[in-house]
């Protein structure tokens, strides 16, 4: 049994990474039963599955945070046991997490190195250091300043100094877990071209992703997880879209976005000329009952900033809002609420949830005067009306008073929508609403937002995946650089590439 040893050379036959009948059990539930998993070196290796799948819990392991109940993890053809994620990265593992660890303090160069410095005599060698961070990013094929602090720096530059981080310790495995979730159509096209410049280097890559278009695009292979199971593992060149989610979720979709037109009535929210500095400028437009109407654009585009005017959580400098005819005066969240505005944020738990409380108290957060007498709360009755929603959206959760944090980020948006429907709010606002889920919670999503178009109300549904917008929506706005630069009403002949063209301007 080897431990922190560093990796040697091996025949070409041999695989980069071998994890053999890997089990994890928590209490109440089994998280991987017997999972395979074989990495080669220069290949990039997709891992797919749904919330819950045990994707995390395997990483985690691969990573060394957590230790295996059996199972064995050979690199190289050795049978390696980790002490710890110290270990982990010894022997050439890296796993670069959706939320990044950089200090956002410090510079390039200090993230880099941080823990590892070059140091002679008690003093750092700032110069020598520089010059490595700059021959890690030309080997990247990038260029970032070194003495930038990362606080200053673009999510997709973030990401290539973990990338840097990763390589500076002799990395041969690389494991991305969404890395895509917040990057631009250029930026992940960039990080591509990253990932194969890495495979061409012979560095194995683990790539997590729920978006299926990209997993065809860059990976060699894709492997399949299923309640803590491993499914199937299957060349790229072999599978296709609707196996591949059917594997994922245990059952046929008839389709990946089940659209049902609703009978579309009148006009119910209408915005006039709103506008708020440079991000929002001169935006107009109507949402009817029943209708979803899709709004995109490139990240920057003005779309969040249009969905917060809305709700009221910024104030507007210019335009009028009416609801049902009736003009609106929104100074706060709190007058959209009682209006009957709902917004499911972009970053739902950072602003959608308190992940620290309960599912039941997120439920009844914005719902206490319904849920309340006398200014104390009726537990019976809230507990009543959350188990409704907990029966009719399937949200999975253990008891109540489980704490949000632990929910999987599909449930955890179920929680945020059933808060709002609790309220029988006329316009929702969806704020990427599948971002961050797996497809059989997208699907559920899709279902609901038919469901909720069905009763009349009116939907504003924002996203970055063309193909949810082009899939769901009965009318799609293109915002670019604060400005409404297009409407597409004829959905059946639209593309992306239509979509594409407006939202560059």
């Amino acid at each position: 049994m080897l431990t922190e040893r560093p990796l040697a050379a091996e025949p070409a036959a041999v695989p980069l990474l071998c994890m053999r009948g890997i089990s994890k059990l928590f209490p109440g539930a089994r998280a991987l039963d017997e999972v395979d998993l074989t990495l080669n070196r220069g290949e990039v290796l997709a891992v797919a599955g749904e919330n819950g799948a045990g994707k995390s819990t395997l990483i985690k392991i691969l990573a060394g945070a957590l230790q295996p109940d059996a199972g064995a993890i050979l690199i190289h053809g050795e049978d390696i046991k980790f002490s710890g994620p110290t270990a982990a990265q010894r022997l050439g593992i890296a796993v670069i997490y959706q939320e990044f660890n950089l200090v956002p303090s410090l510079t390039v160069r200090e993230n880099i190195f941080l823990g590892r410095e070059r140091a002679q005599a008690g003093f750092v060698r700032v110069r020598e250091e520089s010059q490595a961070a700059g021959a890690l990013f030309q080997r990247l094929g990038v260029e970032i300043n070194p003495e930038a602090r990362c606080q200053s720096l673009t999510v997709a530059q973030q990401q290539l100094v973990e990338i840097a981080k990763a390589l500076s310790q002799q990395t041969q495995i690389i494991v991305m877990d969404e890395p895509s979730a917040t990057l631009t159509t250029q930026e992940v096209e960039r990080l591509f071209s990253v990932i194969r410049d890495l495979r061409s280097q012979g560095i194995g890559v683990i790539y997590i992703s729920h978006r299926l278009d990209e997993i065809f695009q860059i990976a060699d292979r894709v492997l399949v997880l299923r309640d803590g199971r491993h499914v199937a593992t299957r060349p790229m060149a072999k599978a296709d879209r609707d196996t591949l989610i059917e594997l994922m979720v245990g059952r046929k979709l008839e389709s990946e976005f089940p659209k049902r037109r609703a009978v579309i009535g009148e006009e119910r929210l209408v915005v006039e000329g709103l506008g708020r500095g440079e991000k929002v400028r001169n935006v107009s437009f109507a949402i009817r009952r029943g209708e979803v109407l899709g709004l995109t654009g490139l990240i920057g585009a003005g779309r969040t900033e249009t969905a917060r005017l809305l709700f009221g959580a910024d104030r507007l400098e210019t335009g009028a809002i009416q609801l049902d005819g009736r003009k609106l005066r929104l100074r706060n969240p709190r007058d959209a609420i009682r209006a009957g505005i709902a917004l499911l944020t972009e970053d739902r738990k950072a602003q959608g949830l308190v992940l620290g409380r309960s599912v039941r108290e997120n439920f009844g957060l914005p719902n206490l005067p319904l849920l309340s007498r006398a200014g104390f709360v009726r537990p019976r009755r809230e507990r009543s009306a959350l188990s409704r929603y907990v029966d009719s959206l399937r949200i999975r959760v253990s008891h109540l008073d489980q704490p949000a944090r632990q929910l999987s980020g599909g449930n955890q948006q179920k929680v945020v929508l059933a808060k709002w429907l609790e309220r029988n709010c006329h316009v929702i606002v969806f704020d990427e609403p599948t971002r961050g889920i797996d497809v059989g919670a997208k699907y559920e999503v899709y279902l609901l937002l038919n469901e909720l178009a069905a009763q009349g109300k009116a939907i504003l549904m924002i996203s970055s995946e063309l193909p949810e917008v082009l899939g769901m929506s009965d009318r799609i706005l293109v915002m670019h650089e604060g400005r409404i630069t297009g409407e597409i009403t004829d959905i059946a002949r639209a593309t992306q590439e239509q979509i594409l063209r407006l939202a560059v301007g």
